[in-house]
């Protein structure tokens, strides 16, 4: 049984004026809202279960998602009585399996997200972070000088890539032994404390589509992507 653990809780501030009515995960794209979406793609992947991590207009949640019977999938609510950042939900959740994924609730992509899990799960990781690769262009000429400032070498307009965290996680039931019990604890605090302790974190680099949706032009892009992703979404 493939288990999800959904964060829905925000109150996406970064997206209003869109989201002054509807919390960001029921913003429709196309004929869905987003979180539909991504429960359709999950339970197509053979997820049985969802747990929503809600707070803020939790009851808009519950009216339109129920318990997930007209999906086919088993849908529960975890209700966060205060604001607990990206991990510090989990720690109100009794039942977790030894692991489960855990994702964002506005997230447009096209990870395999069963195949994501079972290579978890088959390697017995504690934490694994599913990766996009980026590029940021520097618009100016870089010079690189020694510790006596004198010059070493030079770059005209380099382009630099990175790999940013997805909001999308492969979680051993381990974890929870990190979270403290009703604080606010986020995926930063989580992972930093896991380098400094020196414990395993790794990570899965996705090439394909993927789209934070975090503020209007986010949004804009995503509904003008939707035909697109409905044909390859296939839901």
């Amino acid at each position: 049984m493939k288990r999800a653990v959904i964060l829905a809780g925000g109150r996406g501030t970064r997206l209003r004026p869109y989201t002054v009515a509807l919390p960001k995960p029921l913003m429709p794209v196309g004929e869905y809202p987003i979180l539909e979406v991504i429960i359709r793609q999950l339970r197509k992947v053979g997820f049985t279960r969802i747990t929503l991590a809600v707070n803020h207009q939790a009851d808009l949640f519950r009216a339109f998602f129920g318990d997930g019977s007209k999906w086919g999938i088993e849908i529960d609510y975890s209700l966060e009585t205060k604001a607990l950042s990206t991990m510090g939900p989990l720690k109100l959740i009794r039942d977790l399996p030894e692991h489960f994924l855990v994702m964002n609730g506005d997230i447009l992509s096209d990870v395999p997200y069963g195949e994501f899990l079972d290579a978890h799960i088959a390697a017995d990781r504690l934490f694994t972070i599913s990766a996009s690769q980026r590029e940021q262009r520097v618009d100016y000429g870089v010079l690189r000088v020694d510790a006596d400032r004198i010059l070493s070498g030079f770059e005209e307009k380099p382009v630099i890539p990175f790999l940013v965290s997805m909001g999308i996680y492969a979680v051993s039931r381990r974890v929870l032994d990190a979270i403290p019990v009703d604080t606010p604890f986020g995926f930063d605090h989580l992972v930093l404390g896991y380098l400094r302790d020196g414990q395993q974190v790794h990570t899965v680099a996705h090439d394909g589509y993927w789209l934070d949706i975090g503020r209007p032009d986010d949004y804009e892009r995503a509904v003008d992507d939707w035909p697109m992703l409905a044909e390859r979404f296939a839901l």
